[in-house]
């Protein structure tokens, strides 16, 4: 009896030393910040993947957790201001934002910067003065919009792989971003597209992203002196209001070719409006990228879409969050470029379900650890 109690006691202690040990004596738990401006569409597909970056370093031995703090009404900047706030009490070991107002939120990032915590900002590439951020992991949002308008030119009638004018040899696993489409367009007649009605949904108006991706839009397709631009309406980014804004371009518009929506929830939006209103023959494009709208791509109900790399964000965010938790800021780049680029039905399946994404070495991570 003595020998059995003295096995199941060596069972134990053996089961307690290994549930002490499966993420390393030497290796404690990092807990990463999620603040995003909202917590639906775009912002959930990065909470997912920053989720299975997560998993992913539990299983290869590191213990992550994410603690996301967000509020659904993106135009109230005052709730990322107090998520960050919160964040930064629960003492998280990386923060990572994106902000809906870089300048409203400067003064809580600089709280997080004062109190030690690393931060690393998604959805946007561009230095922002007054902000500390040991990475940033994004795109340019004004080369997003002109990727954008070039997909649309390219419904409209010029070359390319979307509408009927020449097509182009693209092969489906070749990023058509913003220098393949100015390859493709090095000689294009503008003028060759004539009596094309197009109107924009846009996001939060003055708002920086916004303001970007107008920028980038107008200057490739104001180059086409026969695409008149009949209405420039704001959304906010939400999908209850794309359908508003898109109803409202719909009744005053009754003779309308195209749509093209600023943002993935936006472009929803009006994917809805057309269909409600019996308008289904309207050319539609949007950016941003989510499983739902690269569904939309594949039925045919919105033609293109502008990756903004949502699981770029979450993968390689927490890849980073965990490094600058332990102590290896130096192996994080200054920058991450998602590079914008078009997804169409016939190259749909590179993004989701399965997008690709490189393996995270976290064994590397484990290697350099100090305590």
């Amino acid at each position: 009896m003595k020998k059995m109690s003295a096995l199941f006691l060596s069972v134990a202690l053996v089961l307690a030393l290994a549930a002490t040990c499966s993420f390393g004596a030497d290796l404690p738990k990092v807990r990463i910040g999620w603040a995003p401006p909202n917590i639906t569409g775009v912002f959930k597909t990065a909470t997912d993947f920053m989720e299975k970056a997560a998993a992913d370093a539990k299983a290869n031995g590191i213990d992550v957790e994410v603690i996301t703090r967000a509020e659904p009404d993106e135009t109230q900047v005052q709730n990322q201001v107090n998520a960050l706030e919160n964040l930064v009490q629960l003492k998280v070991d990386c923060i990572i934002c994106s902000p809906g107002d870089a300048e409203a939120i400067k003064p809580a990032l600089q709280t997080a910067t004062d109190a030690g915590i690393p931060i690393i900002l998604v959805n946007m590439l561009e230095p922002q003065e007054g902000i500390t951020a040991a990475s940033y992991i994004g795109f340019d949002n004004q080369m997003a919009g002109s990727v954008s308008a070039y997909a649309l030119l390219d419904a409209l009638g010029g070359p390319g792989v979307l509408g009927d004018g020449e097509k182009v040899d693209v092969p489906v696993d070749a990023y058509l971003d913003l220098a393949k489409w100015e390859e493709i367009y090095a000689n294009f007649d503008y003028s060759s597209i004539k009596d094309k009605k197009v109107a924009i949904v846009e996001g939060i108006a003055g708002n920086f992203y916004s303001n970007a991706r107008l920028k980038g839009f107008h200057e490739v397709i104001d180059k086409a002196a026969g695409i008149k631009i009949t209405a420039t309406l704001p959304a906010d980014w939400d999908r209850q209001k794309g359908i508003a804004a898109t109803e409202n371009i719909l009744q005053s518009n009754a003779e309308l070719d195209a749509i093209w929506s600023a943002s993935n929830e936006m472009g929803i939006g009006s994917s809805i409006a057309c269909e409600n209103l019996g308008r289904t023959g309207i050319i539609l494009t949007t950016n941003d990228g989510t499983p739902e709208s690269i569904d939309l791509i594949r039925e045919g109900k919105l033609m293109a879409e502008t990756w903004h790399g949502f699981p770029e964000w979450g993968w390689y965010g927490t890849y980073f969050a965990v490094q600058l938790a332990y102590g290896q800021g130096a192996d994080v780049p200054p920058t991450f470029d998602v590079r914008p680029r078009t997804a169409y039905k016939a190259n749909a399946d590179n993004f989701y379900p399965n997008t690709k994404l490189e393996k995270l070495d976290w064994d590397s991570i484990k290697a350099k650890y100090k305590k």
